[in-house]
């Protein structure tokens, strides 16, 4: 056993590491943009891709999750997705690209995992997403949008979405202008403070923008415009733009620059559309803000305005404005606009006005110059509208996990107390077996095919990829079921070895346990290697680890497929539910079981390889044994079906699975050799048997 470590040790050394999955190409990406959209050019070196609309104008972007948020599946690979997002991050698609998640490689099939992925389009990265049904009873009208996720792989689909939320973050923050920024806000309507509009002006709540028509002069200077304002060059002092703007949304604010008949209509326009923000625009220049030609209740075509580099969609309110007492004399206009169109009034936004000179006179020529005009409003006057926050994925799986992980930890904690404390009262129990064999069914009815506990050799070496990729172990956490049968196998091993895992918490294993018994029932023959044969055979299980470890660095996309030597994802993850040859496989081992006690849990299990390797953490020699086992007394070995006894009486802790009948039976003075022969001995001397004192075994190395 130990030159197969070190021969896979040596592999771990050597061997080189896969190369990281490379980008999509163009010609791999554009199969999964859907139309109409097509495919513009490449941004950078990680595989993101510019969107284009039917008209070739940019409409969004499309990439791949694992240049982005590379995190290891369950198999040690992340789950590879291509997203498309629209300019607002609105999600086009999710589709699949590749993964090793074993549930869906040939345990379920894909389609489930096809199907998650669809819930996807037309929703906001912007909007805060979890997997499952509101927990506790939670509103079902939160803002926090729930996706199903898939019975039997919750933990995969978790890994997905992780990986696509934080790769389509990542590319908004580079891409779409600060889009990730503080939460939405709404006016408070509640918010009572008398204002003047002096007192805005002193507050900084009002901007104000002041363009001569000298300045307007320089700006079209150089142009064929420059000469095309007589009026600006007859009087250069004058304003060409005296702008005053303020959100009037806020009632305070409202107030200080409205008069009541304004904030009357203001009130009665907020009935039927209360998502409005309300902008108040006063020019005491020359400009006018909108041209001869503008329409009332449209937007307006000479002032626009933007926030985080997007556009913002004003229309004029068409309210007949009055102004307050103290505000300055001019043109005034109420634009509106819709906070659900993304308009967050408590950040900074800037507002362009455009100067328009027309050259020639039968066919005019326009030139434009922006004047722009920043403005934001104090926070005081706004509620923000945090919305929820999805709890970290590991403490959701706790959550929606609570009930059956307090069963467990309770039934484990029975066990574990029962084998230690109490190991050879239970042995000696005479309702011992009976006792086993439902501790058994509760395993394998709650451990396994309930509550999805049944471990697997996937793990380990996901854990091992990621050990040596430098990748993160987070995977773990989306299960916490398994993690505490790991933590419970882990207990085992400096306790007992592997016997806690292998003999008492695989639902495989007891599933082999209840073939035997069914056919000792039937009483078939049984199968009984030869000691030669059986250590050639308990070598095997090695030599599958070894390959399995050399597939990790060699072949990683076919560890998924050559980890199936364990019939477990068939027998207990997907109930026998998938392709025939599986289920003909693991039907093999339980049919074969009843002849030859538990063939596949000693000869070729690779995760009982990994348990044995594990086991070498025991710290102490727990089966007692005395001066006489193993000579002349054989009882222990010939009993033993594990083979786990060598004829010098000395237990091969590596190949035991704590079955307790060499307890059982060196606790029997019927049973038990020396205790026999002692007592035999006492009574043709009329003298009181002595106590036979077991004598430790020496400490394995």
């Amino acid at each position: 056993m130990m030159s197969l470590l070190r021969l896979v040790l040596l592999l771990i050394g050597l061997l080189p590491l896969e190369a990281r999955a490379q980008a999509l190409s163009a010609d791999e990406m554009l199969s999964y943009v859907p139309p109409p959209f097509a495919l513009g050019e490449a941004l950078n070196d990680q595989g993101l891709y510019r969107v284009l609309n039917s008209g070739g104008a940019p409409a969004g972007y499309a990439f791949t999750t694992q240049p982005y948020a590379p995190l290891p599946g369950f198999a040690g690979a992340p789950v590879n997705v291509v997203v498309v997002l629209d300019r607002e991050g609105t999600i086009v698609t999710v589709r699949l690209v590749h993964h090793n998640e074993p549930i869906f490689v040939s345990g379920m099939g894909e389609g489930p995992f096809r199907e998650f992925f669809e819930q996807y389009a037309g929703k906001s990265i912007w909007s805060p997403m979890t997997i499952g049904t509101p927990y506790g009873g939670a509103d079902s009208g939160s803002a926090l949008v729930h996706l199903d996720g898939v019975t039997k792989a919750t933990a995969s689909v978790r890994i997905a979405h992780e990986s696509i939320m934080a790769a389509a973050h990542s590319v908004a923050r580079e891409h779409l202008q600060g889009r990730v920024a503080a939460p939405a806000a709404r006016p408070d309507f509640d918010h009572a403070e008398t204002l003047t509009w002096d007192d805005l002006m002193a507050q900084g709540l009002v901007s104000h923008l002041r363009v001569s028509n000298a300045q307007i002069d320089a700006a079209f200077a150089g142009t064929r415009w420059a000469q095309s304002d007589p009026e600006a060059r007859a009087r250069p002092d004058d304003p060409y733009l005296d702008l005053w703007l303020v959100d009037v949304t806020p009632p305070a604010l409202a107030r200080a620059a409205l008069d009541q008949t304004t904030i009357d209509q203001m009130d009665r326009f907020r009935g039927v559309a209360p998502t409005d923000e309300f902008l108040l625009l006063i020019d005491a220049g020359r400009h006018g803000l909108v041209s001869e030609d503008f329409v009332r209740n449209t937007a307006p075509d000479l002032i626009k305005a933007e926030q985080g580099g997007l556009p913002i969609a004003l229309r004029d309110a068409d309210f007949l404005v009055d102004l307050a007492p103290g505000a300055p004399e001019g043109t005034a206009l109420i634009l509106r606009t819709d906070r659900r169109l993304g308009f967050n009034p408590a950040e900074p936004f800037t507002l362009l006005v455009e100067a328009v000179r027309e050259h020639g006179y039968i066919t005019p020529e326009i030139g434009r110059v922006e004047l722009t005009l920043d403005h934001q409003t104090d926070e005081r006057f706004f509620i923000r509208e945090v919305p929820p926050v999805p709890v970290p994925p590991w403490l959701e799986a706790l959550q929606n996990r609570q009930a059956d992980l307090i069963v467990l930890a309770f039934g484990l904690a029975a066990l574990v107390w029962a084998l230690g404390a109490r190991m050879n009262r239970l042995a000696g129990w005479r309702h011992f077996t009976p006792a086993r064999l439902l501790i058994l069914a509760v395993v394998t009815g709650f451990v396994g095919f309930w509550g999805q506990g049944q471990l697997s050799i996937v793990t380990p070496l996901a854990a091992l990829r990621s050990a040596v990729e430098g990748g993160s172990y987070a995977f773990l956490l989306y299960d916490p079921f398994s993690l505490m049968v790991w933590a419970a196998a882990g207990l085992g091993f400096v306790l007992w070895g592997r016997g806690l895992f292998c003999g008492w918490l695989c639902p495989f294993g007891a599933l082999q346990e209840f073939a035997h018994h069914l056919g000792r029932a039937l009483r078939l023959p049984q199968i009984n290697p030869s000691g030669r044969w059986d250590r050639r055979l308990k070598s095997l299980k090695y030599v599958a680890l070894a390959g399995l470890v050399a597939l990790v660095f060699l072949a990683p996309q076919h560890v998924d497929k050559a980890a199936e030597i364990e019939p477990f994802k068939t027998a207990i993850t997907v109930h026998f539910q998938r392709e025939w040859y599986f289920v003909a496989y693991a039907l093999f081992w339980l049919a074969l079981g009843m002849v030859l006690f538990k063939g596949f849990c000693r000869y070729l299990c690779p995760l009982g390889a990994v348990m044995a390797v594990g086991g070498l953490l025991r710290g102490r020699d727990w089966i007692a044994r005395r001066a006489e086992c193993g000579s002349p007394c054989q009882l222990c070995r010939v009993k033993c079906s594990y083979g786990a006894i060598e004829k010098s009486g000395k237990i091969d802790y590596s190949e035991c699975f704590q079955c307790l009948d060499c307890v059982a039976i060196h606790d029997d003075s019927k049973r038990c050799v020396p205790l026999v022969l002692a007592a035999r001995r006492a009574g043709r001397s009329g003298a009181r048997p002595p106590v036979l004192v077991p004598q430790p075994q020496e400490a394995s190395a």
